[in-house]
């Protein structure tokens, strides 16, 4: 006798999740119950009402200078080349810099100079004149600051809360509390350009949580996912019959065990069979017409960065939950004047793009675009460049709920510490998650004896003033 029948009637989906270790995954539970959940989306777990049903979630690997895209500081600009206060140096963690540097202003290129966008009047530089143009759609932080100012723990940090291995990501307590939008995609995808993160795979995985629910990647050239293709010699009849019969192995031994990693087992062979016509479909550009494609500077049957975005906007059009793009190379500790600008000329386009794309077909009020990365940049000079900083940096947001043309919080004149209205990483992170419809600290996981979450067991806040 199937031991959940007796559960079907009197619990809720989500208490089903946790009598049974919170790990059967919806697909493999429609399996298991007799359910056609395949019939129709999951249904909403939220704790309130969400802004937004999406997120497409950029992380900027290596950390760009906000100094020099966001947050103009004329008075740094006034001093560039005096010895910075002692009390920016001396005590303070830096990652490289070890004599007392200078302070170094933004370029004196024409290419730097910042001006004021849009109704809002938001000051942005011109190295982004494409989000210029969005700067009434974007919402500000100029005052998020993390606990870690090294690469790979600042990137775990951001992304899971915390700076070890083996916590889940953002995406995927995302993918875990709100489920996913379609039966044929992957709730939580990730694309990357460049080399990976120093962090690697563990800033979109799922940790202690079932690993159904972690980031799926998918590569620019090849199989988007691997293995997807069938074999030679093998068609696709002859592919289901294996899924069908190894998964008739799996239900037996999961009805025995009750481990929900088979469960897990289970729900990626049945999708991994499913996105074998989904995936080609999802990555099939010609259906976009000319005008998109010129306006993103993707191209059929292209890979990189503007095809990614592209593939962003079709994926939560399908009903993708979270959507993650990392771009590796804004690492400027010299060289900032000559590669800035050739970062921020391959990313403003599709960017600028997908947030018009989106308004265009209505989307963007239910998809949460994030611009973000591990930490800032210095206001002192690391030889031509800026060393990490996380006293204080920049990121934005735009649709999905959150004030348009607003910015949040304020540096001090000279760009180093916080004058106003501070906002740590978990608070950041408690944001995106209400925005979600999702509260931060209801939203656990017991693992370890404890009901762990994103954003520990510390008080933070929702940043309620960038809401909308």
């Amino acid at each position: 006798m199937n031991p959940l029948a007796t559960f079907q009637q009197t619990l809720t989906r989500r208490q089903l999740f946790q009598r049974v270790g919170m790990g059967v995954g919806g697909f493999a539970l429609a399996e298991m119950l007799g359910q056609d959940l395949g019939a129709r989306t999951a249904p909403s777990i939220a704790h309130f009402a969400p802004k937004a049903k999406s997120v497409i979630y950029f992380h900027l690997v290596g950390a760009p200078s906000h100094l020099d895209l966001f947050d103009y500081k004329p008075e740094l600009q006034k001093r560039d080349g005096e010895l910075c206060p002692k009390e920016m140096f001396e005590g303070k963690q830096l990652a490289f810099i070890r004599a007392r540097p200078k302070l170094m202003g933004t370029s004196k290129d024409p290419k730097f100079n910042f001006r004021r966008c849009g109704q809002s009047g938001i000051r942005i530089s011109d190295l982004l004149p494409n989000l210029q143009t969005c700067a009434d759609e974007m919402c500000f932080i100029r005052t998020l600051h993390t606990d870690q100012f090294n690469h790979a723990p600042a990137q775990m940090f951001m992304q899971t809360g915390f700076e070890r291995f083996g916590r889940p990501s953002l995406g995927a307590w995302t993918n875990y509390g709100l489920g996913s939008m379609n039966k044929d995609l992957p709730g939580f995808v990730v694309m990357v350009t460049g080399q990976y993160p120093g962090a690697g795979n563990s800033i979109f995985g799922s940790g202690f949580l079932p690993s159904v629910y972690q980031g799926i990647e998918f590569r620019g050239k090849g199989d988007p996912v691997l293995f997807l293709s069938n074999p030679k010699g093998v068609d696709s009849a002859a592919r289901k019959r294996v899924v069908d019969a190894v998964n008739k192995l799996n239900r037996e031994q999961l009805q025995g065990v009750g481990d929900p990693e088979i469960a897990t087992r289970i729900s990626q062979y049945e999708m991994a069979y499913r996105m074998q016509s989904s995936v080609p479909e999802l990555k099939d550009l010609t259906t976009e017409s000319t005008k998109t494609l010129e306006a993103y500077g993707a191209k059929v049957g292209g890979s990189g960065f503007s095809n990614n975005c592209l593939l962003a906007r079709r994926m939560v059009e399908r009903g993708v939950r979270f959507v993650q793009l990392f771009d590796q190379g804004w690492d400027h500790h010299s060289g900032l004047q000559g590669s800035l600008p050739n970062k921020c000329k391959q990313v403003d386009q599709p960017i600028g793009a997908l947030i018009k794309d989106l308004k265009e077909r209505g989307l963007l009020d239910e998809t949460l675009v994030v611009w973000s990365a591990e930490f800032g940049r210095t206001p002192m000079a690391q030889g031509t460049g800026r060393d990490h900083h996380k006293e204080a940096f920049t990121v934005w947001m735009a649709g999905g709920g959150v004030k348009p043309g607003h910015v949040h919080g304020r540096t001090d004149e000279l760009g180093y510490g916080i004058a106003d209205r501070p906002v740590h990483v978990n608070d950041f992170n408690a944001t995106l998650l209400h925005l979600l419809g999702l509260d931060h600290e209801k939203l656990t996981y017991r693992s370890l004896g404890l009901d762990q979450r994103l954003t520990g067991v510390e008080e933070h806040h929702v940043v309620r003033e960038v809401v909308a």
